[in-house]
């Protein structure tokens, strides 16, 4: 389906893009992968097909991510996944769109400019950049406008982005390169150690999604995965438990948490009383790991809440915000910027 003349938020992550079209919601959901020829440059696939490519290429041809850690790694990669997103959504435009992109809270400035002639380049008239912490609290519906404090913990893929907001701003943040990506690297090497197989990115990933823990369960779940055998050099299925994956994933936890505490102990006084009394809220997909918003809540002392549709919060929030570009554009509102 294609919006022509459209304006159009886009969640730039890591693992997913997802494209918020104004006036139609998220109308676009791709793995961040392209599939490039290496001897001639073409770029082959994007989004689901490239995925599917991932480990699985002939030497010519490699799929890779052109986002890492939340920014761009390989900026002529991403500016044709850009253009090849913004043409699938708004087809061959007459006008150009106005594209809001989100970022980490804490970018440089030659990271958000990569960012921006990216979108450029790929045929946006406008482009505005908004903190992704902002972004998530937009789209798990809270009031940032109001003078309390509310606290976000979006997990994506690259990193996790740990704020508080009040009056439209970020009083504290922190971004931290440990999220999902991490959480999958950390699986793959507990395997490798403790049971001497080798597994791949999107096994690991599918271990974490159905099995995958960072609080005890009271009762142990399994899984059968198959990898290769570290000695023989043979394909070899084995079965993961949940538990496994609990102690895989404990130092990933840990990080998060002391990112959780260092922006607390940054953080107001009276800003603290308004989080403990609403709670802090976790967005993106990395946070919907089972047991983390436990885990918080135990450390912390805090109710803590996973937003509903956590996954598409932050693109929800993006489309939003180009609602209320006038009043960014005259810095009434939210920290935003216009290039």
């Amino acid at each position: 389906m294609i919006f022509g003349g459209q304006d159009i938020g886009i969640d730039l992550g890591t693992a997913t893009i997802l494209v918020y079209v104004k006036g139609k919601g998220i109308v676009l959901r791709e793995p961040s992968v392209v599939a490039i020829d290496k001897n001639t440059n073409q770029v082959l696939a994007v989004g689901q097909e490239a995925r599917k490519m991932l480990g699985r290429t002939p030497g010519n041809i490699v799929a890779l991510r052109p986002l890492k850690d939340g920014v761009i790694s390989d900026y002529t990669i991403t500016e044709k996944m850009l253009k090849y997103f913004i043409t699938k959504v708004c087809g061959k435009f007459v006008f150009s769109p106005k594209i809001m992109i989100c970022v980490p809270s804490r970018v440089t400035e030659v990271e958000r400019k990569a960012v921006i002639d990216a979108a450029t380049h790929a045929g946006a008239r406008k482009v505005y950049l908004i903190e992704e912490p902002i972004a998530a609290a937009i789209g798990a519906g809270i009031d940032i406008s109001k003078p309390y404090g509310s606290m976000i913990v979006d997990i994506g893929g690259g990193t996790s982005d740990i704020a508080v907001i009040s009056l439209g701003g970020a009083v504290r943040s922190t971004s931290i390169k440990m999220a999902g990506d991490k959480f999958d690297e950390a699986i793959i090497k507990y395997v490798k150690r403790n049971r001497n197989v080798i597994i791949g990115e999107r096994t690991a990933e599918d271990i974490k999604i159905n099995i995958g823990c960072m609080y005890p369960k009271s009762v142990s779940e399994r899984m059968m995965v198959k990898g290769r055998d570290i000695t023989s050099g043979l394909p070899v299925e084995i079965e993961i438990s949940s538990d496994e994956v609990f102690y895989a994933l404990q130092e990933c936890a840990e990080k998060i948490l002391e990112g959780v505490h260092s922006v607390l102990e940054e953080t107001p006084p009276e800003l603290v009383a308004d989080i403990s009394e609403r709670g802090i809220y976790i967005t993106g997909g990395g946070g919907l790991v089972w047991g983390l918003d436990k885990l918080i809540s135990e450390k912390t002392g805090i109710p803590v809440m996973i937003a509903e549709d956590a996954q598409s919060c932050v693109a929800i929030g993006t489309g939003k915000a180009l609602n209320h570009v006038e009043l960014f554009e005259s810095g009434n509102a939210i920290k935003i910027k216009k290039y």
